[in-house]
């Protein structure tokens, strides 16, 4: 396929991705931000009025960062399992597979999709959170950066799973046992200084820790992991499941039976 072909088949996924979760806007944007909304008044006003700082910070303005990027990963995520998973249900997988479109481009523009839902739905959220507090950003490379490589993290994850799902509760089953625990546990409502010794260790294992943490570094500028290491993470990660996500379209594991 010559440069201009791909650019098609790419920019026509891109738009069908974008199309069909913005015809479905009170399904795709309306419920996390008003999920975000209620986590806003709850944790920060009610909550965070008796918690008092965190790490130099009012208690609303610590997590606002947090609540951003976890808005960011569940959206990219959940864009890409659902939209992947039904294409496979309704046997429209099969057009993309007699086409002679790359199937790297195949990837890219499902992944490309859930990071403009991820990121659309994490900035509504941020101007929901401009009504609670002050929100300054420190570094903008930073926190532009990272929120991006984040979405494409969570959109090859998404890619993942709606791979390996033979049904609709398959595609819960990674958000609710493992996305969501290691979402709450990656420092979005505490700074891991709190915690014991051992537990900061194991804390570090989780890699949503160091997406959230330079994300707060990004807007605040502190954090409780190093950025280099942050970004390390991140970089791996994509590397990681691009290259399991393009095996598995290559190999048609999950696709073709």
């Amino acid at each position: 396929m010559t440069a201009r072909q791909i650019w098609i088949a790419f920019s026509t996924i891109v738009v069908k991705e974008i199309r069909r979760f913005m015809r479905i806007w009170p399904q795709t944007l309306l419920p996390p931000a008003i999920t975000m909304a209620l986590y806003f008044v709850i944790f920060g006003n009610l909550i965070g009025s008796r918690i008092g700082e965190m790490d130099g910070y009012d208690y609303m303005d610590f997590i606002v960062p947090g609540l951003i990027m976890m808005s960011v990963i569940t959206n990219s995520y959940s864009n890409v399992v659902s939209s992947f998973f039904s294409l496979k249900f309704q046997k429209n997988i099969e057009e993309i597979l007699v086409s002679p479109v790359p199937n790297w481009v195949v990837l890219l523009g499902y992944v490309t999709g859930g990071v403009v839902r991820g990121l659309a739905v994490g900035f509504i959220v941020t101007l929901l959170s401009l009504g609670f507090t002050d929100l300054q950003i420190h570094n903008v490379a930073i926190t532009a950066s990272v929120v991006m490589l984040t979405a494409v993290v969570f959109a090859l994850g998404g890619f993942i799973n709606a791979v390996f799902a033979r049904s609709f509760d398959d595609i819960s089953i990674v958000p609710t046992f493992v996305l969501t625990p290691l979402t709450y546990l990656g420092g979005v409502f505490y700074s891991i200084s709190l915690l014991p010794e051992f537990w900061q260790g194991v804390s570090q294992i989780n890699p949503i820790l160091y997406m959230v943490n330079a994300f707060r570094y990004g807007i605040l500028g502190v954090s409780d992991i190093s950025i280099m290491n942050a970004f390390l993470m991140v970089a791996v990660s994509i590397a990681i499941l691009f290259s399991v996500s393009l095996h598995l379209l290559n190999s048609g594991k999950g696709i073709r039976n």
